[in-house]
Order: structure tokens, then C-alpha cells, then sequence
């Protein structure tokens, strides 16, 4: 199965502040707000939502395809990719931009204020899923947080082409109106979000939550520390735990690799459950390390994480399928 992720491609700057937002925020006062927070660490990253997603699953033994805007530094980055197993043929190199920048700043709390640069991330609207997927037959194309046109091209391409797709607008909800969520989520055949963004695509678009079922095949909502819930057309809704308690050291990144494990369960054919476990197993190993792409995964480790957290049988699905660069 080929999968290709479409998204942004970026650098982050990670940043941690000892203390909690919450206490230097005055609700009656939101309107008037300037604040500064003393950071005590900087961490600069590899990042971006295709980036993300295309890293977990090469280290898993997949090989996506990436396809995304970058600047004239992506250099380093598509040589860290490219050693990992993810295909960057189809990257656009800007002539006049920079790689986009995730300037993110994480409380105790866990809690986080970001900032992102677009950058050459604009010029994505300037890919064409066409001669893409006449090379390699594209079996599934994930639309993620990108330039909004290239978003919207994206989307139409594989719905006039009939590629199967996934709708994942992710943090672009925050700006996007509900005609432009329409056009995204509409026909998709997986929809990703978090909880919050479940009810933001609902208030925006206007549609009800039994509405947006109707309108996608499956719907794949991560609940943070309480698992992701699976909904498909016709099926009984699927609940999947969170793997296990970890040190939870940084969460950018998390729903990422949730994502990437997710994929390559769809990749290997396995049921959703199955699929949503490889994703939170996945995300445990992002949620213990700085950084999006500074995890490592073993193989031994991994199915022995799946065996505590989801038992044997579980292992015994998942384990052909993972292959990693630790092998």
C-alpha cells in the first residue's frame, strides 16, 4: 500500500518555561494581553506534520512518500529523512524562502503557546498530486496542516482522481472557516482530529457530530491520556487505551506519530484497533523525548511495549509489520 503525506515541513524551536501559563492570565484582561515568559531550555528541531508523520512511519519499516514545500536549507533535513527510508523526491525547494519555523514555548502544565512561520510552506499549493501518483499508484493520500490553498488542491486532486484520502486540518482549524473545513472534510474516507478540534469542526461548519459521521467513512479522534476513539460508517464505535503510563517530557509531536502508527497498521491491513495501537504505542515513545524526530525505536522494545499495554495477540499482528532502522 503506497501512502503519500501531504503537509508542512519545518523547523522547530522548542522552548520550556518552569511554571504555568495559567497563572499569568488574567481572563478579564485577554484583551489588553502582553506577556513574557523566561524559557530555560532551547531545543531546535526537525519538524512539520508531514515531516512528523513520514519519520515515524519509515522507522517503522514504511516507506511514505513526502510531499510538502521547504526552503533552500532543507538540505540536512532531506538527508535525515532520506536515511531513515522516506521517499523526498516530490519536496518543492523554494528559490526565495525559508524552511517554515514552529516556535513553540511548553509549560509544567504540559500546556503550550506556539507561533508558526509559513515560509516556503506557501509555495505548496504549487505541487501536483497528478504526476505523483501516475508514478507510483498512490493507495491512500493524508492531507495534512499545510498552506490552505495547497490543502484545498490537494483534497480536490485525489477526490477528481479517485484517490482515497484523509482529512487531517489539524491546527489550521484555529484559522479556517467552515466553507473552507467543508470542502476538506467532506467525502474524506479517514478524518483525524483531537477531541477539541472534533467540536471546533463541528461549531465552524455547523454540522452535528452524527452529521460529520455521515459525511466521512471513518473517524479517528485522539482523546489525549484517555486513547482514541475509531468511528466507522456501519460498525460499532472502537475505544483504544493510551499505551501505558510514561514520563511525559514533551508533547509536540505526539499526535504526529500517533498518526504515522496508524498508517502503517492501514499499510499492513490490519483493523483499526490494531492500527490505532501501533499510533499509541508510537506516541508514547515521542511523549518521553524532546523533539519530534529524536526518538529511536527497537523492535524488541516495541512489540514488548504492545504486549503490556495491549496483550499477545496484539503483538503477534503488529510484529511483521515492524521493521526498524534498530533491527
Amino acid at each position: 500500500m503506497q501512502i503519500a503525506v501531504a503537509g508542512s515541513i519545518a523547523t522547530d524551536h522548542l522552548m520550556t518555561f518552569r511554571g504555568r501559563f495559567a497563572d499569568s492570565l488574567v481572563v478579564e484582561q485577554l484583551d489588553k494581553i502582553s506577556v513574557s515568559f523566561l524559557a530555560d531550555q532551547l531545543e531546535i528541531r526537525r519538524g512539520g506534520v508531514a515531516g512528523n508523520i513520514c519519520f515515524g512511519m519509515a522507522v517503522l519499516g514504511a516507506r511514505p512518500l513526502l510531499i510538502g514545500a521547504a526552503g533552500e536549507d532543507f538540505g540536512d533535513y532531506r538527508s535525515w529523512l532520506t536515511r531513515h527510508g522516506v521517499v523526498t523526491d516530490h519536496v518543492h525547494v523554494s528559490d526565495t524562502q525559508h524552511t517554515a519555523r514552529f516556535v513553540c514555548t511548553t509549560d509544567d502544565d504540559m500546556a503550550q503557546i506556539a507561533t508558526f512561520y509559513a515560509g516556503a510552506m506557501s509555495e505548496a499549493r504549487m505541487i501536483e498530486l497528478g504526476p505523483i501518483h501516475e508514478k507510483w499508484d498512490l493507495d491512500l493520500v493524508l492531507v495534512g496542516a499545510d498552506d490552505p490553498e495547497a490543502m484545498l488542491r490537494h483534497t480536490d486532486e485525489c477526490r477528481n482522481r479517485g484517490i482515497p484520502f484523509i482529512a487531517d486540518p489539524s491546527q489550521q482549524l484555529a484559522f479556517a472557516d467552515g466553507p473552507f473545513i467543508r470542502k476538506l472534510v467532506d467525502g474524506a474516507d479517514y478524518l483525524f482530529t483531537n477531541e477539541y478540534e472534533s467540536h471546533l469542526t463541528s461549531t465552524k461548519t455547523g454540522w452535528s457530530q452524527d452529521e460529520i459521521d455521515d459525511r466521512v467513512t471513518t473517524r479517528v479522534i485522539t482523546l489525549g491520556k484517555n486513547g482514541a476513539e475509531i468511528r466507522t460508517k456501519g460498525q460499532p464505535a472502537v475505544h483504544v487505551p493510551v499505551a501505558g503510563e510514561v514520563e511525559r517530557v514533551d508533547p509536540t509531536g505526539v499526535g504526529d506519530a500517533f498518526r504515522a502508527g496508524f498508517l502503517v497498521g492501514l499499510a499492513g491491513g490490519l483493523s483499526h484497533e490494531r492500527c490505532a495501537q501501533i499510533g499509541s504505542v508510537l506516541a508514547a515513545h515521542v511523549l518521553e523525548t524532546v523533539g519530534t524526530q529524536e526518538y529511536q525505536v527497537g523492535r524488541a522494545d516495541f512489540l514488548g511495549r504492545v504486549t503490556s499495554a495491549y496483550g499477545a495477540d496484539a503483538a503477534a499482528e503488529i510484529g511483521p509489520l515492524v521493521r526498524t532502522v534498530r533491527d
